[in-house]
Parts: C-alpha cells; sequence; structure tokens
C-alpha cells in the first residue's frame, strides 16, 4: 500500500498491476476534522484529484462516500463534485469514526472504456467482460419489504435488458438498511422470496453480501441498495465461499447470502467477501459485549473464507469496518493498526444486522492466476 500525506487530508492506495487491467483502492481521509463540511469536501477532493493523477490511464468505475449527516450533506456534495457519467455512485449516512464529516472509497481500472447506460447502470468494458455496477438505488414503498422487493425486481430486469441474470452474473450486493434493527426483518422476507423466483436457493446459490445499517437522505428511504454484475462471464468461473467449521450457511438462520465469492480470469482471481461477524458454524454469536474478542473472531472467519480461495491477507487490497457503538473505535483501530497497517480500511459507524454483533467486516482482494481457459480481465 502507498500512504500519500496531502494537506489535510491522506490517501491510502492500494494497487494490483499485471499485463493487462491494473486496479486500484484508494481510501481517501481528512484529517482535520474541525473543518466546515464544505472544507472537508474540498480537501478530499483535492486529495483524491492529486492521488489519481499518480496512476497513469486509471479511471473511478465504483465510488461510495461515507457522511456523518446525509441529510444535511448529500446535496452539498453532489453540487460540488464533478462525477462524470461514467462512474457509479453510492452515498450513504455511515459516519467515519476518525470524527470526521466524510470519508471516500473509489475503486479504479486501466483500460477500460466506460459509459451510462440507458437504464442507469454503469459499465467498464474491457475484452470479453463488461463489468456493471450501480449504486444509491433506491425508493419510496411504504416498508422496508416492499421497498427491497422493488430494488431487487428492477435490478433483475435491468440485467435482463443488458443479457444477464440475477443468478448467473451479479457478483456482490450491498444493503444498506435505515434503522436496521427494525427494518431487517422486511429486507430478509423480500430478498428470500425474489430469490426463489429468480433460481437462488439453498441448492444452487446466492450472493456475496453486505446487509448493514446505513441512512440515506431522505428520512422516507429505508433500504439502498448497489450491487456489481459481470457479463460475459461463464458459470464455471465463479465459485463461493463457506468456511464451514468456522460458519455455518447463511439459510440455516433465515438469510439468503453468500459469506464470500470468488471470480477466476485468465490472469487473476478477484476475491470478495462478505460482511463478517463474530459468528460460529452454529450461527451462534461469539464473544456478546466483548468487542475485542469479536474482532479477533472476526478476523479468523475472514480468514478461513480467504484460505478457501487459496488467498490470505496479503492478497486483500481494502477493508470496511463497520462498529455498532462508536465507543468502541479506539480498541478496535488500534487491532486493526497493529495487524493490517498497510491495508487500505476506512472505519464507519454502522449497526450489524443482529444487536449482539459490535463488529463486522468486508473486504475484496486479488491474486495473480495463470488460467488459460477462460479470457482475461
Amino acid at each position: 500500500m502507498n500512504r500519500v500525506l496531502l494537506d489535510k487530508a491522506i490517501v491510502e492506495v492500494s494497487e494490483f498491476k499485471t499485463k493487462g487491467v491494473n486496479e486500484y483502492h484508494l481510501m481517501v481521509h481528512v484529517t482535520d476534522p474541525t473543518l466546515a463540511f464544505q472544507q472537508q469536501v474540498d480537501v478530499l477532493l483535492a486529495a483524491y484529484d492529486e492521488a489519481l493523477a499518480g496512476l497513469p490511464g486509471a479511471v473511478a468505475v465504483f465510488k461510495r462516500y461515507f457522511l456523518s449527516d446525509a441529510t444535511n450533506q448529500m446535496d452539498l456534495l453532489l453540487g460540488m463534485t464533478t462525477e462524470g457519467s461514467s462512474c457509479a455512485l453510492s452515498i450513504v449516512q455511515q459516519a467515519p469514526l476518525d470524527g470526521t464529516k466524510i470519508a471516500l472509497w473509489a475503486y479504479l481500472l486501466t483500460d477500460v472504456q466506460t459509459r451510462v447506460l440507458s437504464n442507469g447502470l454503469f459499465e467498464a468494458l474491457h475484452g470479453s467482460y463488461r463489468h456493471i455496477w450501480t449504486g444509491s438505488n433506491n425508493n419510496r414503498a411504504a416498508n422496508s419489504e416492499y421497498q427491497m422487493r422493488l430494488l431487487l425486481n428492477d435490478y433483475s430486469m435491468n440485467l435482463m435488458e443488458q443479457g444477464c441474470k440475477l443468478a448467473d452474473n451479479c457478483i456482490r450486493t450491498w444493503i444498506f438498511v435505515q434503522n436496521i434493527d427494525n427494518n431487517y426483518a422486511g429486507v430478509v422476507k423480500a430478498r428470500n422470496e425474489v430469490f426463489v423466483t429468480q433460481g437462488l436457493n439453498s441448492e444452487t446459490h446466492f450472493i456475496a453480501s453486505t446487509g448493514i445499517g446505513g441512512r440515506m437522505a431522505n428520512p422516507k428511504t429505508l433500504v439502498q441498495f448497489d450491487a456489481y454484475a459481470v457479463a460475459g462471464i461463464q458459470r464455471e468461473q465463479i465459485h463461493y465461499l463457506y468456511g464451514r467449521s468456522h460458519l455455518n450457511p447463511t439459510y440455516e438462520y433465515g438469510v439468503s447470502f453468500e459469506r464470500g465469492t470468488y471470480v477466476d480470469y485468465g490472469d487473476r482471481r478477484q476475491v470478495f467477501i462478505s460482511g463478517t461477524a463474530s459468528i460460529n458454524n452454529h450461527g451462534e454469536i461469539m464473544y456478546p459485549g466483548d468487542v475485542r474478542q469479536q474482532t479477533l473472531r472476526v478476523w479468523e472467519n475472514v480468514e478461513t473464507l480467504l484460505k478457501e480461495a487459496d488467498c490470505t491477507y496479503e492478497e486483500v487490497e481494502q477493508m470496511v469496518v463497520y462498529l455498532r457503538d462508536i465507543a468502541d473505535y479506539a480498541v478496535v483501530k488500534a487491532l486493526y493498526d497493529e495487524r493490517f497497517p498497510d491495508k487500505p480500511k476506512v472505519f464507519v459507524n454502522a449497526p450489524v444486522c443482529r444487536p449482539g454483533w459490535l463488529v463486522e467486516m468486508e473486504c475484496m482482494g486479488v491474486k495473480v492466476l495463470e488460467n488459460k481457459v477462460f479470457p482475461v480481465l
């Protein structure tokens, strides 16, 4: 990882370079929490632009802004940014736990052609593959169940317009739920039922996902949906991670997502680890009330999933860490800084889907792979 120290900002950059497409993850942090929001945005955008100038040919295909107060900040942010029509954008209220008002995760690729599709999806084209991203999808249906149902049905239809299917092409989803302790049950019910109609079940597979607390600018928006799919991929390229020595299948406690997924290309393996908490292979919360021990168990669970993909933490390119209680930040950050000092990461305030889980982590990784069967990325 490269850590770029700029005026009142830090940019953490991981890079994966090969003979084909290069991949970058940028985590941009403001270092002066006393600045007003507009000033913090100015600092963050300037830091991002400066870092981008050092990555020739790289273009953003997905960005997520983490805000401390979306209701008062989202419109101002959108007015200040100059996002092109070729970058999928996600904005969610998950306050950065370093005391600032905004942070940014950006995923960039080189040598891709990008465009916005007619249905609002965003495409990055290279070789045999079309990488399709979408962010900040929402509606204002009556409750979380109806909102989730509409989001998944609309997304499935949008994929069909691109010659894709939810079951065959979607690799990763993120679901942000306002007041998750009350609204997550509706999300689960809708997802379970829609998945059945799309051929996703315990006998086939689900999709790697994070379902986490997050607020949107409009209080009537209870659910926000981000997703990533790949057109041109073959079924044999996608593999699912279970970690059965440490985790149980999610359907055993009534939800429907995969613990992780990896995708093989001719030149690399990409790994997507879902939001992972302190759980055992019976579906029980491990170390209730102890955030330190829960963090260690999270690491162990993620490590088990990575091992199934023939990876270690060495291949991890970015991390997002979610904490229910802001008072746990100092403890958890110290643990992460000691073990993972060179990984781009962000810590945000976001309750996990089960109240007893104090900490959750997701990550993405990539490793060199020589596979002459599949086209390169």
